[in-house]
């Protein structure tokens, strides 16, 4: 009596199919994490400002160079002075920056970030 067990398990072009879309989806992964770790360090640095003890009364310009110092430290490169902007708060400021990554992605697909974080800054440091 011969009987023939059935094999059990992933093909060769089945293997390759998924290895190919882990594949792609780790290279989006590189192309978006950096974005999102720039993100983590604006909004940190946000978060030290507004810790500091009088940074609400201080002028938006001496704010700005505060951030970029903290940004500098961090390797950030997409912020730029123009995409800063504050708003007066009755016991201080409301700081915002919004700003967008482009990376490329494959040929001419680009990925886009929109990034839009906001901090208020009171005058005593600490609300």
């Amino acid at each position: 009596m011969n009987s023939m067990k059935a094999q059990r398990g992933i093909t060769l072009t089945s293997f390759l199919v998924v290895l190919i879309v882990v594949g792609f989806f780790l290279y989006v992964g590189m192309k978006l994490f950096p974005m999102y770790q720039e993100n983590y360090a604006v909004r940190s640095a946000m978060k030290s400002l507004a810790n500091e003890p009088g940074i609400g009364s201080m002028q938006p310009a001496n704010i700005q160079k505060l951030l970029f110092k903290r940004l500098y430290i961090n390797y950030s490169e997409n912020v730029k002075p123009a995409n800063v902007k504050f708003d007066r708060k009755d016991n201080g400021w409301t700081m915002r920056v919004n700003y967008e990554v482009r990376r490329p992605l494959i040929g001419n697909i680009d990925v886009v970030g929109k990034f839009d974080s906001t901090q208020d800054l009171s005058r005593s440091g600490v609300e």
